[in-house]
């Protein structure tokens, strides 16, 4: 047999199936070391992945290190202590629990648990990147649906939860709703997402992600879980990534009914979550006033920044997770390159179909001070030129 070219003849994009073949990857933010290298500056400020400004809980560092003298040895593979701690926050059974690599973990465990070429996934236009990568890579189909207008006036670019309902149909297996939404930052009050998922049909999981919760006021908080009971289809999805500041350690988890969570854990990898993500999550759990501290901060920035944005006439999108969408009033691009000039990384969300607009994570008091006299001296710049 000739081998010669052999290496050099195969397509190996066509051989694997359609909906892999269309993906296109996950753009995340720019690392702080890429933009050194690019352009050799120092004294960067990252305000592109939504990370915790605060950093994550001193619990959680101290368990995290106290795990390394034993990281010779394979995780517990149950995740049995922060299953108690999950158990006791939202009063299930364990049965219930799947813990993932990040929540991003479970969100792919569950399209590949419930998605296939024939089945369709109904999610929202602005959602989250991951919900149409995870449903095309099984083969199934994407079923967008539009947005509320951006002059919409109680939820700009938010879901529409009617016409979700309205394009259900019985190759439909999965719905997506994230609670406060990423990238829009926008959030569905508790009795109108409870009064949907009631009316998705049983044969269809409705995900509700709230990876952005702990950053909403309790007054307007909305906790899906308590609602597992009543709605055998529901799965809510959490994170340690935000609010807890453990983003580098990738642990998330999913609440469903247990027949769900073992079909999930059926197909989830062997210690998926490694030993100091276990522990850390486990002791940010304890470290309540972490969270309120990071809350109080996310709040003061949130305002912060709006009220910064409106005084350069830079409309925002009201938002109840630890960052805010700004409409840069036309092609983003060129706020985003002068920002990372100044030393600022924000996120731009052309991939999200919204190219006028920046992403922009709420940082402490004084990075986002810092942007804001960026975006000043940009603005400046910017008449200067049309003068």
């Amino acid at each position: 047999m000739n081998t010669e070219n052999k290496h050099t003849a195969t397509n190996y994009c066509e051989l694997a199936q359609p909906g892999v073949r269309n993906l296109k990857p996950y753009l995340p933010g720019k690392p702080i070391s890429e933009l050194e290298r690019e352009l050799g500056i120092s004294n960067i400020i990252k305000l592109a992945s939504n990370e915790n400004p605060l950093g994550a809980s001193p619990l959680a560092i101290a368990a995290a290190k106290q795990a390394l003298e034993e990281v010779e040895l394979y995780p517990d593979a149950n995740g049995y202590d922060l299953k108690q701690k999950l158990l006791a926050l939202h009063h299930v059974d364990m049965q219930q629990i799947t813990l993932g690599n990040g929540s991003n973990d479970v969100l792919v465990l569950l399209a590949e648990t419930f998605l296939a070429p024939h089945c369709n996934a109904v999610m929202s236009q602005y959602c989250f990147a991951v919900y149409p990568i995870a449903t095309q890579a099984t083969g199934a189909q994407l079923k967008i649906v539009p947005a509320l207008a951006a002059e919409h006036p109680d939820m700009p670019l938010g879901h529409d939860l009617n016409g979700m309902l309205q394009a259900i149909d019985d190759a439909t297996r999965m719905v997506f709703v994230a609670n406060p939404n990423n990238p829009t930052g926008t959030a569905v009050a508790a009795a109108e997402l409870r009064n949907f998922v009631v009316q998705v049909p049983e044969h269809v999981v409705v995900v509700v992600d709230e990876a952005y919760s702990e950053y909403v006021a309790d007054a307007d908080r909305c906790d899906a879980s308590a609602w597992l009971a009543d709605c055998p289809n529901l799965v809510v999805t959490r994170t340690f990534s935000k609010a807890y500041g453990l983003a580098g350690l990738r642990v998330g988890y999913a609440l469903s009914n247990a027949q769900i969570a073992d079909l999930l854990n059926r197909i989830r990898q062997p210690f998926n979550v490694n030993s100091l993500a276990l522990a850390a999550a486990s002791a940010a759990l304890d470290d309540k006033a972490f969270i309120e501290a990071s809350r109080a901060m996310n709040h003061a920035g949130l305002q912060q920044l709006q009220n910064g944005c409106q005084q350069l006439g830079l409309q925002t999108i009201p938002s109840r997770g630890n960052f805010v969408l700004v409409n840069m009033g036309g092609p983003a691009d060129g706020w985003y390159q002068q920002l990372l000039r100044a030393g600022v990384i924000t996120r731009r969300v052309g991939n999200y179909g919204l190219p006028d607009y920046l992403r922009i994570t709420i940082g402490t008091s004084e990075q986002n001070t810092r942007l804001l006299e960026a975006m000043q001296q940009i603005a400046v710049q910017q008449q200067s030129g049309r003068g």
